[in-house]
């Protein structure tokens, strides 16, 4: 802030005159400033009344002229009152540019009046303020960083503030809570469409090695992406832009994420992404223990309604698996292996013997034998289903079949 000059006891006196005659002028000098603020930026107008910005502008111009002068063991008024200046111009929303400007502004008219007081009298009042234009300054920096520091720190604590409240409404859509104008708001302070397609992502971080290092993209492909931690998962709101589908999403996302994860069907709007957030939830409950796909629900259907209800699931096992399960853990491994395999090659023997190493015929035998366990037929459209489900909840459930 600077150290005064010392001065003697005449110095201080002729110094304390200059400032009470200035003093007498405040008026005028308050509305030249304002004057010249407007004549710069039209904000400052914008932000506060002409009566309120008067009034501010005189008590800060009065304090700072009535410091010039005062004893040096005096308490800093004008420091205090540009602290709480700060903080009140960042709730009002004045850029910080503007308040700076503000100070150094009100210091070269108050040292101009000074000046032009003394100009007219003797010579030694001129010399009185020329000692004393150091301290003036480093007075009026003084104030402004003052003013600055405390503008920062509460427009930091404002964002703070600002960050969790919208962090609050998001988790409130994603919870399903209901509230008169809670997508509105949210839609307001996310920058987002209340009503527009949207779409849900939960990640399940894959913390085997210690760390999850997949960047998460925040836009691209047309798309813009939200990400809330949770305890065991993230949450990604994605807005779809125009033309943009769940692929360009799995896309995105599949492939780089360490984890398994799981898309929700497309919602029409923000306050439906409580439910968008359950069905995320489900496609990731069908990817198996050890997956690390990205996986939509439309496309996992059958084994979400698996999922969806383990009691059932259970009992599906049981019943069309119940033979199977008794058999040696190598050999039941190998038996739903070659199912697995089948399906995935679209009933093809020729391709899952590619992809078992085996001939075909060896497939064909696994096969049958897999029929006479379960006591049914893979040429029976029923019968197809209820093992392929009945697979997918014995994987599912830890059961360790190839995923």
């Amino acid at each position: 802030m600077g150290r005064r000059r010392p001065r003697t006891g005449h110095d201080w006196k002729l110094l304390g005159e200059s400032c009470a005659a200035l003093l007498e002028r405040l008026p005028e000098l308050v509305d030249e400033h304002l004057r010249q603020l407007a004549e710069h930026s039209p904000v400052y107008g914008q932000v506060l009344p002409y009566d309120q910005q008067w009034q501010e502008a005189e008590t800060a111009m009065r304090i700072g002229i009535q410091t010039i002068s005062a004893p040096r063991d005096s308490p800093r008024r004008d420091l205090e009152h540009a602290e709480d200046a700060g903080r009140r111009r960042a709730q009002q929303g004045l850029p910080l540019e503007l308040l700076v400007h503000a100070y150094r502004a009100a210091g070269y008219l108050v040292w101009d009046a000074l000046l032009e007081g003394a100009a007219g009298r003797e010579p030694e009042r001129l010399a009185v303020l020329m000692r004393s234009a150091t301290m003036v300054w480093a007075a009026v920096d003084a104030q402004a960083a003052i003013a600055s520091e405390a503008y920062l720190a509460t427009e930091k604590e404002l964002r703070r503030r600002t960050d969790e409240q919208l962090q609050a409404l998001l988790d409130a859509l994603l919870e399903g809570k209901e509230a008169p104008g809670l997508a509105a708001r949210a839609a307001a302070g996310l920058d987002l469409p209340e009503r527009g397609p949207y779409a849900v992502v939960v990640l399940r971080p894959d913390r085997r090695d210690g760390r999850d290092a997949f960047p998460r993209p925040m836009r691209g492909a047309g798309l813009r992406f939200i990400w809330r931690m949770r305890t065991d998962c993230e949450v990604g709101v994605v807005a779809l832009g125009p033309g943009q589908g769940l692929d360009a999403v799995a896309q995105l996302l599949d492939g780089r994420h360490a984890g398994p994860g799981g898309i929700s069907p497309v919602v029409s709007g923000l306050a439906e992404l409580g439910r968008a957030r359950r069905m995320a939830e489900l496609a990731l409950r069908t990817c198996p223990p050890d997956a690390a796909h990205v996986v939509r629900l439309d496309r996992r259907m059958p084994t979400a309604l698996v999922v969806s209800q383990p009691e059932l699931a259970g009992q599906l096992v049981s019943d069309v698996f119940g033979e199977l399960l008794a058999l040696d853990p190598a050999d039941r491994a190998v038996l739903l292996e070659t199912l697995d395999v089948w399906l995935a090659c679209e009933g093809s023997a020729g391709r899952a013997a590619g992809q078992l190493y085996c001939h075909r015929n060896t497939v064909f035998n696994r096969l049958r034998r897999l029929e006479q366990l379960t006591s049914r037929s893979l040429a029976r459209p029923r019968d197809l289903i209820e093992m392929t489900l009945a697979l997918d909840a014995y994987r599912l459930a830890g059961g360790g079949a190839a995923a």
